[in-house]
């Protein structure tokens, strides 16, 4: 007799355990990777280092403690796995650490005062490429004297435009650049020095002895954002870079081919064009041969864009096969993200991994007879996956994380559905069931709008969807235009035009799911954030068919969003105007609170007090005007969060989130 399944719950937030990181060893025999667990008595989030047998057998734990382990890397040989870890100070940032593969004491390399990225093994296996912000010399200076300590920071001084970011605070004066750390003494030698510029995304050459990175030496970078450059050092301090000839634009992820002689690397021409795709590209080392668009006959965005609520697929630097014919990277398309590889004529392109779910770390052994990569599904946040690179293309889990939990919970159904926009446009969308789902019966629903915008929901685990629909709720959710994974068109839709086809696209898909017989047109709410909390006050001062709406981390007021944002002055690419104090009128006539005062629907505000994307006077401004114009409505405040607050804040807090939601859509939906 089967046993009887529970419903999901907000609570479960405490019993799933998240995996990152995953990278397999040259031979092809094991996969490390990250497992992220949270202490509900303390709140604290830990992670320990876990191998599992591709042959088979049950994963095994390899690392140990109540401290974050993460960014496993395997050494040339396969002997050793550098990663990071704050075993030693949980108030500062990690540090590196290598371990045995056989097992034995992690040891430390050194003590560098600063925030670490661990990029590389050098291929001879002897030294450790890293990107290092050191620690502002006054933090060192007050940490190391107890009374400055306790009365914490006095003052910051800034002179620069871009000085602080979402889900970190506020920026030290030090910049991000290159280091090299000796494995055997565990000394660090810094490579590139300087206070204007950063350098990001390190990786060697073949033989190990030149260095391409990301940076951006503009005059002034924070006033040209978009124009990072691909250079090239010897792998020495004190040396000159030398750029790339490429494109000018946004790039990322830069990789040696295995001759040495071209460099792949993900990126997009021109500046303040975020809605354009992002391509895979072909740069020669030399400079003889212009650069090549190996994605361009394709539109397609060559990154993983993906919104869900257990983590993020990682992004992950494009791929070479042995031979340098092929290149393998990801890319999102129709609610997916996937595994594809390319010809370097761009000519080729196949799925390794295809539609339905995201790919995440994926890593191959040294003779590309195996590729190992996370991947998440509707119904799984997300497990380490293996196939094997033949004829077959044989596919198996190396992981069963969180299956006590799921082999004990009742999960709700979901349907694919694709329409048609008030335009003919094409669109897709997905609707959650109640567990017991009776069509005969007619049921509250609550319509889900994404961030973003320029990113997509899709065939992804949502917790919060899934605690939704088991308290009786349809969830629906789309992508309207704006958004990734349907091509360059759609993307650019609402470029300089928030508020227009975007609304035409939810209310289209909002039309077609009212008229399902299953569907109480009576009681439907409206949900969002970021982005959707923009559209979600976009939709009650345009529209009174929702009854309940609640609107989280907002956008209300492009005129103070502009400069208050961590995205700072650079609204003006995505509004397609100057300066509010250039043209107040076009940033206004984009702000909901233009029309707020036709707002009626009941409407719960949320929002993170140390909300740097979308500052918490956005959401003041907008309670304030729904109670001035006696619209029923609350205000609910999180403290010491972040913008990010539903993805990866504390867990409590989460769980309180999810019970306000609930707790204002039952009121208003299900009298």
């Amino acid at each position: 007799m089967a046993a009887i399944k529970r419903p999901i719950n907000a609570e479960d937030l405490y019993r799933l355990e998240l995996l990152s990181g995953a990278r397999i060893s040259p031979n092809g025999k094991h996969v490390i990777y990250s497992q992220k667990r949270v202490e509900k008595k303390s709140e604290k989030k830990y992670a320990n280092l876990w191998l599992a047998a591709t042959d088979g057998g049950l994963p095994r734990q390899f690392t140990y403690g109540d401290h974050s382990d993460s960014a496993p890397l395997w050494s040339p040989d396969g002997s050793q796995i550098a990663f990071l870890s704050n075993r030693a100070d949980k108030e500062k940032p990690a540090q590196i650490y290598v371990i045995p593969t056989n097992g034995g004491e992690a040891r430390p390399l050194g003590l560098i005062e600063g925030e670490i990225d661990l990029a590389a093994w050098s291929p001879d296996g002897q030294k450790l490429l890293c990107t290092i912000r050191k620690t502002d010399a006054e933090t060192l200076e007050r940490e190391k004297d107890e009374h400055k300590k306790k009365l914490g920071v006095v003052s910051r001084q800034y002179d620069r435009l871009f000085y602080k970011l979402d889900g970190y605070g506020y920026l030290p004066r030090e910049r991000t650049h290159l280091w090299l750390v000796d494995v055997r003494n565990g000394k660090g030698r810094q490579l590139t020095d300087g206070n204007l510029w950063d350098e990001n995304e390190p990786a060697f050459s073949p033989d190990g002895a030149q260095i391409v990175f990301i940076s951006n030496h503009a005059n002034d970078p924070d006033q040209a954002p978009d124009q990072l450059d691909i250079f090239i050092m010897p792998a020495a301090p004190g040396e000159t870079p030398q750029k790339i000839n490429t494109p000018i634009g946004p790039k990322l992820l830069p990789v040696f081919s295995p001759d040495g002689k071209s460099i792949a690397y993900l990126g997009r021409e021109g500046e303040g064009l975020e809605y354009c795709n992002m391509h895979l590209w072909l740069a020669a080392v030399d400079g003889l041969q212009a650069p090549k668009n190996l994605t361009a006959q394709h539109d397609l965005f060559c990154l993983s864009s993906m919104l869900y609520d257990t983590g993020s697929p990682e992004q992950m630097r494009p791929v070479w096969s042995p031979d340098g014919r092929t290149i393998y990277f990801q890319a999102s398309r129709h609610g997916s993200v996937l595994l594809k590889r390319i010809d370097v004529n761009g000519e080729h392109l196949t799925d390794v991994v295809g539609e339905g779910g995201a790919v995440g770390a994926f890593s191959f052994d040294a003779g590309h007879t195996r590729v190992a990569y996370y991947f998440g599904q509707i119904n799984d946040p997300g497990q380490i996956h293996l196939k094997e690179m033949n004829e077959g293309l044989t596919t198996r889990h190396l992981t069963r994380a969180n299956r006590t939990l799921f082999d004990a919970i009742e999960l709700a159904r979901v349907e694919e559905i694709w329409f048609k926009g008030v335009d003919d446009n094409d669109l897709q969308g997905w609707v959650m069931f109640p567990p017991g789902f009776d069509p005969k019966k007619k049921y509250p629903s609550i319509l889900e709008i994404h961030g973003g915008p320029l990113t997509q929901y899709g065939k992804i685990f949502m917790h919060e969807f899934q605690t939704l629909a088991t308290q009786g709720y349809v969830v629906y959710f789309c992508n309207p235009r704006g958004g990734r994974g349907y091509g360059e068109k759609h993307a650019r839709g609402i470029w300089g035009a928030w508020g227009t086809v975007d609304y035409a696209d939810v209310m289209a898909w909002t039309d077609l799911i009212a008229n399902k017989a299953y569907i109480d047109k009576s009681r439907m709410g409206v949900t969002g954030g970021s982005y959707g909390g923009y559209m979600t006050l976009w939709i009650i001062g345009h529209t009174e068919r929702f009854k309940a709406a609640v609107a989280q981390r907002v956008v209300s007021n492009f005129v103070s969003e502009w400069g208050s944002s961590d995205l700072n002055w650079t609204f003006e690419y995505e509004l397609e105007a100057p300066a509010p104090f250039v043209n107040f009128q076009k940033w206004w006539d984009m702000s909901p609170m233009k029309y707020i005062g036709n707002a009626k629907t009941p409407t719960m505000i949320t929002h993170s007090e140390n909300d740097l994307r979308c500052p918490i006077e956005q959401g003041e401004q907008a309670y304030v005007a729904l109670k001035r114009l006696g619209v029923e409505s609350e205000f609910i405040r999180f403290p010491d969060e972040f913008h990010g607050l539903s993805r990866n804040g504390r867990t409590d807090r989460r769980i309180a989130r999810l019970g306000h939601i609930l707790r204002w859509m039952d009121k208003y939906l299900k009298p």
